[in-house]
Formats: C-alpha cells, structure tokens, sequence
C-alpha cells in the first residue's frame, strides 16, 4: 500500500527523485537491534536516546559502554538478513543510475559489513555511507545536507527513506522527501510524505 499526505498539496513525484539516502537497521535490514535489552545492559533509562546518553558520560565510562555497544553491533551486523524487497529497490535505482547513500546512527564500519552481508555493498561508494562517527546523528539534517551537498543536488530531489520518526524529521529538517517502510500504521503522518508496507511497494510505485 503506498499513502501519500498532506492532501492539501501535491505529493512529491518519486519519479524525480534521482538520489536516494536509506537508513540501514529496520529499512534495508529486517530489524534486529533489541533497544530496550540495550538500554538495560547500559543501564541507561527507556526514555533516553542512547548516544545522547553515552555522549553525555564522562570519558572512561563512556568508552567502556561504547566499546560494548560497537561488539554487540558487530553481531548484529554479521548476522544482517536483507529486509522484503530491499535487495531488488536497491538493484534496480542502481540500474537506473540513481546516486544511493547510507544514513545511520550505526557506525560506518559496521554498516558496510552490513551491506557486504546482504549482498549490496557494490551499489554504494564507500564514501556515501555515513554513519554516526560522521555526522551528528538523525533526526540531525547534518548527514542529508551533506550528501546532497557531495551529489551536487537539490535537497527537494533527494529521498530518505526509513522505518522510523528520526529518518522522517530529519528528511523534512533538511527539505528532502521522507518515505516510510516496513511498518504497520501511519504512526508520524506529520512527518511523513509517502508511506510504503515495504520496499517491494516502494519499487512498485516507482514502475
């Protein structure tokens, strides 16, 4: 099913859209992180962002929660499974000869081992795949405006694409077109411009 909002004005036209930014975990990968077992682990409270938590630490405690962070990511990333129709949207804008890019609050180096795992790591450069060593986290613009910056492209051009409200605000901080996949409901309709049930809908709307 694919929704679009605000029907006071015109949708944004996918078609035009020739760049295309991806959040990883959730998005271009079934969703794995268990973020309240890592709360609990780090024993940081359920209603505090977890970088903003270990940011805020003193130096020592900090590096000991991030190193157990990046091992535990490090699992998560070898044992990546590709998400429905990820593969497939991603091959075919590459065919196109759409330019792709990789947003995530993950770290770069595990996002393209992600990528090498699910069989996509050929259809990225390298240096299009951000991740939060990079640039401030999403919903932060910094990581979008930078990439549209490095395409030489409009910002109302480029599309984000996630599963969750931070891919969304932080498309619409940055002026691009915010696209939600893989989850049930229209939980961020304010946030939202066209909302997929996954990739093989997205794919589909883009003919």
């Amino acid at each position: 099913m694919s929704i679009p909002h605000d029907p006071g004005s015109p949708p944004t036209d996918l078609h035009r859209c020739r760049h295309w930014t991806f959040d990883m975990d959730g998005t271009l990968t079934v969703a794995a992180h268990d973020f309240a077992a890592i709360r609990r682990a780090l024993a940081i409270r359920d209603d505090e962002d977890i970088l903003a938590h270990i940011a805020a630490l003193p130096a020592n405690e900090a590096a000991a929660k991030r190193a157990w962070l990046l091992e535990h990511e490090r699992e998560l990333a070898h044992a990546s499974m590709p998400a429905p129709g990820a593969v497939e949207l991603v091959r075919e804008l590459a065919r196109r000869g759409c330019r792709l890019g990789l947003l995530t609050r993950n770290l770069r180096e595990l996002a393209l081992v992600t990528l090498q795992t699910i069989g996509l790591a050929d259809c990225f450069d390298p240096d299009d795949v951000l991740g939060r060593e990079d640039t401030a986290p999403k919903p932060d613009p910094a990581g979008l405006l930078h990439l549209a910056s490095r395409w030489d492209t409009c910002a109302d051009r480029l599309a984000m694409v996630g599963d969750y409200a931070y891919d969304l605000a932080c498309a619409r901080a940055a002026g691009a077109t915010a696209v939600l996949v893989n989850l049930p409901g229209d939980p961020w309709p304010e946030l939202t411009d066209w909302r997929f049930d996954d990739c093989h809908g997205l794919r589909a709307a883009l003919g």
